[in-house]
């Protein structure tokens, strides 16, 4: 049987306004704090994890905490990340709440056949609320969100990464990730460019990458308000191994395997020097910590236990 991956795992962004950054993606986009840890390459660094009220694989955006300059926008990047909900009626709902929130917001408009509502976080990080029509796995919404139930953030998708040039990044996403190329549509920026839609496993937002080709615009200088890493779902780690083997049998340039304690990661470059990951959906954000109280308190893997003095002495409170 031929490896697929799932979907999206995770996205991984950079806040140099940690607190604020908080309090946007919980009290203004409703979502939980599922993990309060740190950076595990750069321990100075908080590591946040919000996601859907259990932690489910395709749910999490997280973001590390740098004090670096705004991003400066270009190309060789991921530029904007799809946050689904469901219903017309939800996407109002958040057009009216993002308002009231003095957050700025496009109008509803349709993009590649769906409802989309266009707007930025407080560091400028490019985010869409996505009519997904109840595609996806089951959701797990969180009671204690100031967001009603029914219009909670579902998961992530699509992502959409502007490269100059396709033709690599579609050799690795076809040939080797085992995607498919599905369709096209007019790059809502630039109506002479093309975004191209790739789709992993299953139908719909929830496993969609979508690529824009956009050879006028200058490299992406990474910063704050912009994406780190993309990663996509392996279910276990029989298929995360045979990844591994994978990339190693194409020559991709990889890290090998890497326990990040709440799943296993394994990261490399797209052609056009996009960070990717693959990581497996276990063992899961409650494996060290108690479903009722899990991100109330900041939780390092084991092997930085010994230094948790030293760790929370650099990290400023964020409630």
């Amino acid at each position: 049987m031929e490896l697929e991956l799932k979907g999206f795992h995770h996205l991984t962004a950079v806040s140099a306004s940690i607190r604020e950054n908080h309090r946007f993606y919980t009290q203004v986009m409703g979502m939980r704090l599922i993990k309060r840890s740190v950076n595990q390459d750069d321990v100075r660094a908080y590591h946040l994890f919000y996601s859907d009220r259990v932690g489910s694989p395709g749910h999490d955006l997280t973001f590390f905490d740098w004090k670096v300059p705004r991003e400066v926008r270009g190309t060789h990047s991921v530029v904007r990340t799809g946050l689904r909900v469901q219903g017309e009626d939800t996407l109002k709902f958040w057009q009216e709440r993002l308002k009231a929130q003095g957050v700025t917001a496009s109008q509803l408009t349709e993009r590649d056949g769906r409802l989309v509502l266009d707007f930025e976080d407080p560091e400028g990080q490019r985010l869409s609320l996505i009519e997904d029509g109840g595609t996806g796995d089951p959701v797990h919404p969180w009671e204690n969100s100031p967001v009603p139930t029914e219009h909670q953030i579902r998961g992530l998708g699509p992502i959409t990464l502007s490269v100059p040039r396709l033709r690599t990044t579609d050799i690795v996403l076809t040939k080797i990730m085992n995607m498919q190329h599905v369709r096209e549509y007019p790059d809502p920026s630039n109506a002479s460019n093309t975004v191209h839609v790739y789709q992993m496993g299953g139908e719909g937002p929830h496993a969609e990458l979508h690529v824009a080709v956009q050879p006028e615009l200058p490299a992406t200088r990474p910063g704050a308000g912009g994406v780190h890493h993309v990663a996509f779902r392996t279910p276990d780690e029989d298929q995360y191994n045979q990844w591994i083997e994978r990339l190693s049998q194409f020559g991709v340039p990889n890290s090998g395997a890497v326990d990040r304690h709440y799943f296993r990661a394994l990261y490399f470059r797209e052609p056009n020097g996009i960070l990717f990951e693959i990581s497996t959906d276990g063992p899961g954000f409650a494996v060290d910590e108690d479903l009722a109280t899990i991100g109330e308190k900041l939780i390092l893997p084991p092997f930085l236990e010994h230094r948790r003095d030293e760790i929370e002495r650099n990290l400023q409170p964020i409630d």
